[in-house]
């Protein structure tokens, strides 16, 4: 484990903040070399230097992964720092909450450009790169990506895009060792949340949701790192995602039932 990212270059969007950069920081403490991609130059400018006066090795690339110019030129980054690539780590993304009656169609055309085409451009660009690495793939996606999350249609719907898309691209490639992986955390303690848009595209600004009670953007660094090391094809990472992933496959309604009351319960839930 403390020697899978050792001498790797990995790269990762949505690099500026919450998982993002947890995994900057913890990945590049475990010797790898990260190449940080966000729209906030200044942001990975700071991370940058602070992981390397830590001793860590760290290139980025101010990227707007709904543009595919910028995703091609934060994958030339990393092969022109760092000679090619190991790791790449589809992690940026934005969130909604609002229920599909009330949404106005921009804000899932926002979810689908950053949550889907984002992967689709940065794994499309370094797919070269980790064939001839026989590296990994990894799309950070949610358990709305494996049932359909109340209040969150276009977020789950751009997750299970992902998976569909993340999926095809590890049978595509069985006889060129790629390893494919769809990681699925949990409710998160990171800003996501807090930029979740709303009916109307505007940000919420707050979380329902209690903090203290949600994994830590480290925790989930962390796991995914043993989720590569393991070359596993799905990484679930708390009690509900797995109960979620066992029990749709016997009793899809309970799933449904379950969801339901549990998303109506949030406080201002769009839906009773």
């Amino acid at each position: 484990m403390k020697n899978v990212l050792n001498n790797k270059t990995v790269v990762i969007t949505g690099a500026s903040s919450g998982i993002g950069e947890a995994m900057a920081k913890v990945y590049a403490s475990m010797g790898a070399r990260v190449v940080l991609g966000a729209r906030s130059k200044e942001k990975l400018q700071a991370l940058a230097a602070e992981i390397e006066a830590n001793g860590g090795k760290a290139a980025y690339c101010a990227t707007d992964v709904t543009q595919a110019e910028d995703c091609k030129r934060l994958i030339d980054t990393a092969v022109k720092a760092f000679g090619g690539i190991d790791v790449l780590i589809c992690n940026a993304g934005i969130s909604m909450r609002a229920i599909f009656d009330d949404v106005d169609l921009e804000v899932l055309h926002r979810l689908m450009d950053v949550n889907f085409w984002g992967t689709v451009y940065c794994s499309k660009y370094a797919l070269p790169y980790l064939q001839a690495s026989r590296g990994s793939l990894v799309g950070i996606s949610s358990v709305a990506g494996i049932h359909g999350l109340p209040g969150r249609t276009g977020y789950s719907a751009s997750k299970f895009a992902m998976t569909g898309l993340l999926e095809t691209i590890r049978v595509e490639n069985i006889k060129k060792g790629l390893h494919v992986m769809v990681a699925c955390p949990g409710f998160t303690a990171s800003n996501v949340r807090f930029s979740a848009l709303t009916a109307d595209g505007s940000q919420q600004g707050a979380t329902p949701r209690e903090e203290g009670k949600m994994m830590t953007p480290e925790e989930v660094a962390r796991i995914v790192a043993k989720g590569i090391a393991r070359r596993k094809r799905l990484c679930l990472m708390e009690i509900e995602g797995r109960a979620t992933h066992f029990v749709k496959k016997f009793a899809p309604a309970l799933v449904d039932k379950l969801f339901y009351m549990v998303m109506s319960r949030e406080p201002d839930s769009p839906f009773k």
